[in-house]
């Protein structure tokens, strides 16, 4: 149960984004009287990212110095009320502010959250759990679609409601967790242990090496996910609703991959993990560009999507196998921050690859280069030493908390 209680919150980074989806254009009626609202009102599903991208790096340092659980028990409180926040309000301006505040709890329940999982967990009990974080995000994607449409039938700000679900991880944090301990002083209360703020012993190149990689990585993680649709209307499916429903049934390739990664993860080094990867990304690029008809383009996204269920957990454990007890916050948080910027830059990557090469599919065709390219990013990384840290006990053992 610990490590379900730190698996759940990760679909709330996925809520910010996916449940206010389907009511977009209820929110773009709503206040159709404010001045460039077309600009304004999209931002109530951007700015968290946004937020993510910047704080994350700031929720690690945090966390190294208050204590993990105690400050990700702060960010669902704050997170359940900035949530809900919006059924209350009328002005726009207000509900973006209230946007931000979501940002910054969805920055601190995302770092702290996969932090505690490797502070907790070692070797491929770790791999395995980090691996889940990705299952369970792309799966609470497609349900949070589901109910977000639906509840939207009730009025727009129906669907706030559901932020407050993030009590409900308060709870199972509260009960199943702890404030994680020095692997090197494991007698020592964390409670009352000096706050860390030390640099020193950083692994400042090989973490900027894997922060690269993840920002390379990311631009092609999300593609199908955003442009997936677009690419079916090009190939003549009108209906948004069965362009949603494909998108989504191509979209079962990411927690594909991550089971695959679960058996793989712990044998493979990271320079062949990499290698596959960027295959399948470039493989089901160059299907989806290729594709005269709609059943060849879903075989190049469900390959695709494979790929980018391999590549999240490897990148992810990657970096959290050279990170130490005292610095493991701020070296997670620099890497999700890699990864939500890569989410920031897919669609501009996509729509400026679009422009020089004839449209949607011209651009699948450049990005499928650009994942070749990866290939080569994985021959430097397999210098690197492998992500597996089979060394390592399989768990930490579990200490009673009052």
């Amino acid at each position: 149960m610990t490590g379900v209680s730190l698996l759940f919150p990760i679909t709330l980074t996925t809520m910010a984004i996916v449940l206010l989806t389907p009511i977009m254009p209820n929110l773009m009626a709503q206040f159709a009287d404010v001045p460039n609202h077309e600009y304004w009102v999209p931002m109530i599903l951007t700015l968290p990212s946004l937020c993510v991208a910047f704080l994350c790096p700031l929720a690690g340092m945090l966390g190294d110095y208050f204590g993990r659980r105690r400050l990700l028990l702060f960010s669902f409180f704050l997170y359940a009320v900035v949530g809900v926040a919006p059924v209350f309000l009328t002005d726009l301006t207000h509900i973006l502010i209230s946007r931000i505040g979501v940002g910054v709890a969805e920055a601190l329940i995302y770092v702290l959250s996969t932090t505690m999982i490797g502070d907790y967990y070692k070797g491929a009990s770790r791999d395995t759990w980090l691996a889940g974080q990705t299952a369970f995000a792309s799966m609470s994607a497609l349900l949070f679609m589901v109910v977000g449409g639906f509840l939207g039938n009730f009025g727009w700000q129906t669907p706030f409601w559901v932020y407050i679900s993030a009590l409900v991880m308060f709870a199972l944090v509260f009960k199943f967790t702890w404030e994680p301990q020095n692997d090197a002083h494991p007698d020592d209360e964390a409670e009352h242990a000096p706050h860390n703020f030390s640099w020193e012993g950083f692994p400042w190149a090989t973490m900027a090496m894997i922060v690269g990689i993840t920002i390379y990585g990311s631009i092609f993680f999300y593609t199908v996910q955003i442009q997936a649709p677009s690419g079916l209307a090009a190939l003549g499916i009108a209906n948004p609703g069965e362009r949603g429903l494909l998108t989504a049934i191509a979209s079962v390739g990411v927690p594909l991959g991550t089971f695959f990664y679960s058996r793989l993860g712990s044998k493979w080094p990271v320079g062949r993990l990499l290698l596959l990867e960027f295959a399948l990304l470039a493989i089901g690029f160059a299907l989806m560009g290729k594709a005269g008809a709609v059943a060849g383009f879903l075989v190049g996204c469900f390959i695709n999507q494979v790929g980018a269920g391999l590549l999240l957990p490897t990148l992810l454990v990657w970096s959290m196998s050279i990170l130490k007890f005292e610095f493991r916050g701020r070296g997670t948080g620099f890497w999700q921050s890699a990864f939500a910027f890569g989410q920031f830059l897919s669609p501009v990557v996509v729509t400026y690859a679009g422009s020089k090469s004839g449209g949607l599919l011209g651009a699948f065709m450049v990005l499928s280069v650009g994942a070749l390219g990866g290939v080569l990013i994985a021959l430097f990384a397999g210098r690197t030493r492998g992500v597996s840290a089979a060394s390592e006990p399989a768990v930490k053992g579990a200490k009673a908390h009052g």
